[in-house]
């Protein structure tokens, strides 16, 4: 699959020279980082997070949680009732949400926007599945689903190496100078949207990654995830939006990752942690919010259900997800119509 992407440009150069860093991220539209995490904090944050998934049945017994060896027969993602039940137990490590705000994010991020940052409450890590590649993050734009303002940026990286085979994280270089969200469409894998197919023509960039690094990108940058196509070994990320604090947030990013799937709120999260310093740090400031423009998720599900209703296996898997998590609402009412038909 080499031959597929370019190498991502290494940025380390410009780590000390700001101007540069952010005249990189606007003309290429990421920055790629090698090694800019500790990998002994990358390595405590592996284990804490491994061991969660091991107990809950996700990761062999009897075999080292950092191996990351997977049971596939416990296989789910994004959307099953079974996925959101095991991820937020993960969602409570205080450790998870202190790697959000390590100092040398906060100073890196700083640096490319040029302004005091905030870290997005809203916390994420992807715990991908093998032999599951169907429900690979598909190619989009990450404004879609986060919104807010144009100006925000994630950082992406892998907790443990990410070798190519793993499933890395892949961008289209110069694609957010197109200024605006371009057409997006019903997809399977996390965010359930793909931009449209003259969008992902490339050149795709990559690496092979190494723990510790990281990656950079516009909310208008597209990208996606490569299949993790290993026999056995999960693969996590952390995926986390850092923007100017003149700026304002979606509303929606105040919430925990996912606590739409379930009864989950900040409390949840909080119950086991060893002190307070992290506890809504975004309140009490004079931060703009805006409302969560619903109308990308909107169009992608109305293509689901065109498309489940005329067969399309992806659309009917996706629909019958909808039912299980909820099946009283009036996507489920709708989602229920298409598949009888």
């Amino acid at each position: 699959m080499a031959d597929e992407w370019q190498e991502l440009r290494v940025s380390n150069d410009a780590l000390d020279n700001p101007p540069e860093l952010r005249a990189r991220m606007d003309t290429e539209g990421y920055v790629f980082l090698k090694g800019l995490f500790n990998p002994e904090n990358m390595r405590s944050l592996r284990r804490a997070m491994t061991e969660v998934l091991q107990e809950h049945g996700w990761l062999q017994a009897g075999t080292d949680p950092m191996d990351g060896i997977a049971v596939i027969e416990a296989q789910c993602t994004e959307g099953d009732v079974g996925y959101t039940d095991v991820y937020h137990q993960v969602y409570k490590l205080q450790a998870f949400h202190e790697s959000g705000h390590w100092p040398v994010i906060m100073d890196t991020m700083e640096k490319i926007i040029d302004a005091p940052v905030l870290s997005h409450p809203m916390k994420i890590a992807r715990i991908w599945f093998p032999q599951y590649t169907d429900h690979t993050t598909p190619a989009h734009q990450d404004f879609v689903h986060f919104q807010g303002t144009f100006d925000t940026y994630t950082c992406w990286a892998p907790v443990g190496d990410c070798p190519e085979e793993l499933g890395g994280l892949a961008v289209v270089p110069g694609t957010h100078k197109v200024g605006k969200v371009v057409d997006h469409h019903f997809s399977l894998g996390a965010g359930s949207l793909v931009v449209d197919e003259q969008v992902q023509e490339g050149p795709w960039h990559s690496t092979n990654y190494e723990i510790g690094d990281a990656l950079l990108f516009h909310s208008l940058t597209v990208h996606k995830a490569l299949p993790n196509v290993t026999e056995d070994r999960m693969r996590i990320s952390l995926d986390n939006r850092y923007q100017s604090v003149h700026e304002p947030i979606a509303e929606h990013m105040l919430t925990p990752h996912l606590s739409q799937d379930n009864a989950y709120d900040w409390d949840d999260v909080y119950a086991d942690w060893s002190d307070d310093a992290l506890k809504f740090y975004w309140t009490g400031r004079d931060q703009a919010t805006v409302p969560r423009d619903l109308s990308y998720g909107e169009r992608g599900f109305a293509e689901a259900v065109e498309r489940a209703a005329q067969g399309d296996p992806a659309a009917r898997l996706h629909l019958e997800r909808i039912v299980r998590r909820d099946p009283t609402s009036d996507n489920a009412r709708k989602a229920a119509a298409a598949l009888a038909t």
